[in-house]
């Protein structure tokens, strides 16, 4: 699959439920941004060819509310790699309504994620300076 295909595809899809509500029926922020980071540690483990840990959440900007029975679709997309460090851009969709299906833009978020050896500690990203090397998505 290209580049340009996955661009288009959720690397997560979650529906939100009421095991997912705060004390106030509302989905709460700390499970989004759950979903967030595991969204962006996807195409962080892949272009660092093994593990990452999350250093920095850098943004995370909700937009609008979500609701139980909306479906979230998240997409995460490599937009730095720096020695030992990728940056992640996040967006996440809600579906709602299937009658009158529509889908909007609930999260925004930019979470910083570093490579890592097997004992925890940093270690380079392969290829961070070549930048012909394609990044997953």
């Amino acid at each position: 699959m290209s580049a340009q295909a996955r661009a288009q595809l959720p690397v997560l899809r979650v529906p939100a439920t009421p095991a997912h509500t705060n004390a106030g029926g509302d989905i709460f922020g700390g499970w989004i941004m759950s979903q967030v980071d595991i969204a962006g540690s996807i195409p962080a483990v892949r272009r660092a060819r093994g593990r990452v840990v999350t250093v920095a959440v850098e943004s995370l900007v909700f937009r609008r509310p979500v609701y139980v029975g909306d479906l979230l679709s998240l997409y995460a997309e490599v937009v730095k790699v720096g020695t030992t460090s990728i940056t992640v851009d996040v967006t996440v969709d809600a579906e709602r309504n299937p009658a009158a299906p529509q889908v909007v833009r609930v999260c925004e978020a930019r979470l910083v994620y570093v490579a890592v050896d097997g004992e925890g500690r940093k270690r380079p990203v392969p290829g961070a300076g070549d930048t012909n090397l394609q990044t997953e998505r």
